[in-house]
């Protein structure tokens, strides 16, 4: 199992959130098997995300993906975002 860490700041978080629950089939086609949010208490803006892999094949084609660029752009992210593939060892 693999974790995708993703780490960026968003313009708005509500309508983040609403774009990022919309594309929850989309991460599930990818090989998605779940994701975690979580926000910075002192800077709402500020948000990370946890999502889990079967493999980092499936993690790196979802985080190289137009699809995700799209979605992020969508969503309003102002940030480059910092990507971690995480395996639990």
């Amino acid at each position: 199992m693999v974790q995708l860490f993703v780490h960026h700041k968003v313009h708005d978080f509500d309508h983040w959130r609403t774009v990022f629950d919309s594309m929850d089939s989309l991460r599930q086609r990818y090989g998605s098997t779940g994701a975690r949010v979580f926000r910075n208490a002192s800077d709402p803006s500020e948000v990370i995300i946890l999502t889990e892999w079967p493999s980092f094949d499936h993690a790196q084609q979802y985080a190289q993906s137009d699809d995700l660029r799209q979605g992020m752009q969508q969503a309003g992210v102002m940030s480059p975002p910092e990507v971690l593939f995480l395996e639990e060892v």
